[in-house]
């Protein structure tokens, strides 16, 4: 994700913005205020979106590739960069591009990613000298997930997502499925049957008991495709098969971990041709702290 392209005058390098799994989903409680209390294992991706920033003398803060469909005020993007200006006073301005690649609404943390990149990266370019921990204070008024993409390490995640513990995890491949469906977040937190007081565990339970997604059964009822999904890739075709498929977050996407890059490619080659999919390599830390300047 390194390219270089020309943004107004100047050379710009994009700035990544890493894709994640869940590789579990468990549901301890919920707190007064309807936020949900979860544990769960953030694994990053090396695939993701990409966002060039081209620093402006003004203030304004300028998406030049909105969303279809989406007003630029309400973009995580644009709300973290006009949040950073706030807190710090910042003067300076950006023009920023998305590169998307990761899906929308696909349990994959495109947004969260995309505006946890914008932090970094503005904090950086307008040297307005936040911590990670600042950083994250900030990411956590934006999203839940935020933080996570902030602090840029595959890991442990309790409470509502924000207290995480970095975690080392095997080499894997994951072939991730994105059926062509939306899948409503609220719809899923909202339904009845969802399993909200799973016991709680501990990151060496994780390694040893069986762990699950709670929202599966509750998306495979109201959106029949993520079953497909989830049925083909576990039960095999020709003679194919990928055990512990399994949902991210709320969905749509789909994955299986492999630890052998070859039996991932093979899968890809059978996945049917109206299911979007990619092919990615679980990493323990972003790129995107390979481009910040140490403090």
């Amino acid at each position: 994700m390194n390219t270089v392209e020309q943004c107004g005058s100047k050379v710009n390098e994009g700035w990544p913005a890493p894709a994640k799994l869940n590789l579990f989903l468990h549901i301890t409680g919920q707190r007064a205020d309807g936020y949900h209390l979860l544990q769960t294992v953030f694994q990053l991706l090396d695939f993701g979106d990409e966002i060039f920033f081209e620093k402006c003398d003004s203030a304004a803060i300028e998406l030049l590739n909105p969303l279809p469909g989406v007003n630029p005020e309400n973009d995580l993007v644009v709300r973290a960069a006009r949040l950073l200006q706030c807190e710090t006073g910042s003067r300076s301005g950006a023009r920023i591009r998305v590169k998307k690649r990761i899906p929308m609404g696909a349990g994959l943390g495109g947004g969260s990613s995309d505006a946890a990149t914008t932090l970094c990266a503005l904090n950086d370019l307008w040297d307005t000298r936040f911590t990670l921990d600042d950083l994250s204070e900030l990411g956590g008024r934006l999203g839940a997930d935020v933080p996570a993409f902030v602090y840029g390490q595959t890991a442990w995640a309790e409470g509502v997502g924000e207290v995480l513990t970095p975690i080392e995890l095997a080499d894997a491949w994951y072939v991730v499925i994105t059926p062509p469906i939306s899948v409503s977040t609220e719809e899923i937190f909202l339904a009845k049957e969802l399993t909200r007081d799973c016991q709680p565990i501990t990151i060496p339970d994780f390694f040893s008991v069986p762990v699950v997604n709670v929202c599966e059964p509750v998306v495979r009822k109201k959106y029949p495709l993520v079953g497909d999904v989830l049925d083909w890739l576990n039960a095999g075709h020709r003679g194919m098969f990928a055990p512990g498929a399994r949902l991210t977050g709320t969905g749509s996407s789909i994955f299986a971990a492999f630890s052998d890059l070859t039996a991932a490619k093979r899968v890809c080659s059978q996945i049917p041709r109206d299911w979007p999919f990619f092919l990615a390599k679980g990493i323990s830390q972003s790129p995107l702290h390979e481009r910040l300047e140490p403090n």
